[in-house]
């Protein structure tokens, strides 16, 4: 823990300088160029990456100053300069033919005709594209499950990412029951500091309430770098929020500037529906997307949506698996919400027909939540919402059991470790669904691959984006160049693909990473630990524009008017109604009105020593009545 550290960042981005073209302006769509992209500007990311007060490594026992670099292994490329000539650089808003310079993990020069100086590696990239390296937004390399770890940790993970064209992950914390948020991104850290091969980031997900959750979250965001935090609408009685509670925790994040994310399942109908399943019998992986119909996911998304939009909270919603789903997102999406949708590897690469195959750990294979839907036009669906924007991004949710560990669960669906492999094949099945059947460009793959995220989680441009001073992450990319999906050579820990057979036109050729090539001529050169942790600052401007405008529009005020002074029905004080109080224990939202105390009418005032509850107010002296209400009385004697 001592030894670790942010790695060292560059002070600013520059422009793109004088031997690089002026960007094309692409008109229309959700995801065109950042506003002055191109214009001299400085990005100040000093804070995040210098030790100090306030940063991850001021006073948290951390030794400043650079880390030495790790020990390369026989036969990786030394040079930490290339020049990659002759390649089609392609970013989300523009493609354009010129030369790249890397010199210390980042892109110094770009244009034609560069003088660089020498011993630099020169790579060929004539005929093919180079692009920025790819982020997957969504892995869990370490996410336990009932005792067990992934079969693919944090070193197996990131090696296979890199031979897919992936240059960065962005992994899930899941704390264990009795941890707290604070100490598991802590192990989180320590695991994927000493294995990891590429740049990584983390999400924090919150599996419970606990008194200091606020705190923590403040202390993620200001001194940890972290700027996204998921909850659960599934798992009842094990990780699932209530409705109050989302609302809390997005008033909070919103207010921190951070990112909602939601696993959107109604957890309360798939627990009846697993009891159901398993009194009829039903044991096997079919069981499984039986519990779990799509229109779980749908009513889960639609309600998430909801409670983000009056909370004005901005919602990411991973894991979109279904059509319902993924229309519900876009119809907000068109409307004008604050709401972004991630598909995954599996959920656009195949379908879930394998839940009823015959073989139980092909079956098993397949099991993650939500399920990869049955119906088979469903990828072809989501395949064009990604591709029209409707979606934004495309993770893998990348989280691998052997079949040993997945046969925990051979008489008991609910209990099968859920989880896909993807995080490798992400970039082949995307390109392959979406560019070789025409829906989209070059351009827009590298949007939804790799930019989109960058700008979402705010991390672009030093990610995400070919230009001078960005991180010198990129893929050289032959279209024309077919591989064909198989177990027996993927870099994987299990034994089953789930996208087995499949046949992808468009591979990477060259994968760079920290400007050190990583994958050449099929061979990988990878090192364990030499992944940097990527901070993140909160107000990401590509989300919060919007939010920030509500807000301001956002203000409620009153009706000018006089007091009522007409009748008021008489009705029993236990009948009047009572303001709602706040459903969590942690403290509300600003601006929202707290419930007057209300006194327990069901309490008795009476008590055997004699005192009343009225004791305390004093007494009136006695009064005769001389005219009492209804007339005087006939009494004159009670003798």
């Amino acid at each position: 823990m001592a030894g670790r550290r942010e790695e060292a960042l560059p002070a600013c981005f520059a422009g793109l300088g004088a031997g690089s073209p002026r960007p094309r302006q692409k008109r229309g769509g959700m995801f065109c160029s950042v506003e002055d992209a191109f214009d001299n500007k400085t990005l100040d990311f000093a804070s995040l990456g210098a030790p100090g007060p306030g940063t991850p490594d001021g006073g948290h026992g951390r030794a400043p100053g650079p880390r030495a670099p790790p020990a390369l292994p026989a036969g990786y490329p030394q040079s930490d300069r290339l020049l990659i000539k002759g390649g089609k650089i392609v970013n989300d808003d523009q493609s354009f033919y010129a030369d790249i310079y890397v010199e210390d993990g980042l892109i110094k020069q770009i244009g034609e005709n560069l003088i660089v100086p020498g011993g630099v590696k020169t790579i060929d990239a004539y005929s093919q594209m180079v692009m920025p390296g790819g982020i997957d937004v969504h892995t869990r390399l370490r996410t336990p499950v009932m005792g067990m770890t992934p079969a693919d940790d944090f070193y197996q993970g990131t090696k296979a990412a890199l031979a897919g064209g992936t240059t960065m992950i962005i992994d899930h914390v899941c704390p264990d029951a009795g941890t707290s948020l604070l100490a598991a991104y802590e192990q989180w850290r320590e695991s994927a500091d000493s294995q990891a091969c590429c740049d990584y980031s983390l999400h924090v997900d919150i599996p419970r309430w606990h008194e200091s959750l606020k705190e923590e979250l403040e202390a993620l965001v200001k001194d940890k770098g972290v700027n996204s935090f998921l909850v659960f609408m599934a798992y009842k009685d094990k990780l699932q929020c209530t409705d109050a509670q989302m609302y809390e925790i997005f008033c909070i994040i919103r207010d921190l500037g951070a990112i909602a994310q939601v696993h959107a399942e109604n957890g309360d109908i798939i627990d009846e529906e697993q009891k159901r399943l398993l009194e009829l019998g039903i044991t096997g992986p079919e069981g499984h997307v039986l519990s779990r119909p799509e229109e779980v996911e749908a009513e889960a998304a639609y309600r998430a949506i909801t409670i983000a939009k009056q909370a004005n909270c901005p919602l990411y919603i991973t894991k979109i698996m279904s059509r319902g789903a993924a229309d519900v997102l876009a119809q907000a999406k068109r409307k004008g919400t604050v709401v972004y949708g991630e598909p995954v590897t599996a959920s656009l690469g195949t379908n879930g027909s394998h839940y009823w195959s015959k073989n139980w750990a092909k079956a098993a294979a397949f099991v993650t939540s939500p399920p990869i839907s049955p119906d088979p036009t469903t990828p072809d669906h989501l395949t064009s919402l990604l591709s029209c924007g409707d979606l934004q991004v495309a993770g893998s949710a990348h989280c691998t059991f052997t079949t040993a560990q997945k046969a925990v669960g051979k008489d008991n669906f609910t209990l099968i470790p859920e989880g896909t492999n993807g995080i490798e094949e992400r970039m082949s099945i995307i390109w392959e669904k979406c560019v070789v059947s025409g829906k989209m460009d070059e351009n827009d793959f590298v949007a939804v691959t790799s930019t989109n995220a960058a700008k979402i989680f705010n991390c672009y441009p030093r990610k995400g984006r070919i230009a001078v001073g960005a991180d010198a992450d990129l893929v050289l990319w032959n279209p024309k160049a077919t591989k064909i999906i198989s177990a027996k050579t993927h870099n994987l820990n299990v034994e089953y693909n789930i996208f087995e057979g499949t046949e992808c036109h468009g591979v990477p050729t060259v994968v760079i990473s920290q400007g050190r090539v990583v994958l050449e001529d099929g061979n990988l050169f990878v090192t364990r630990g030499s992944g940097r942790f990527i901070p993140r600052k909160t107000f990401p401007d590509f989300v919060y524009k919007r939010i920030k405008a509500r807000n301001r529009l956002a203000e409620v005020h009153g009706v000018p008017r006089g007091l009522y002074d007409g009748p008021v029905h008489d009705v029993l004080a236990s009948a009047k109604a009572v303001a709602p109080t706040p459903a969590s224990r942690i403290a509300p939202c600003a601006g929202k009105a707290q419930a007057p105390p209300v006194r327990n009418l069901h309490q008795s005032g009476f008590s055997l020593s004699g005192s009343q509850a009225d004791d305390h107010i004093a007494r009136r002296t006695a009064q005769k009545i001389i005219a009492p209400p209804g007339g005087r009385s006939n009494i004159t004697s009670l003798s």
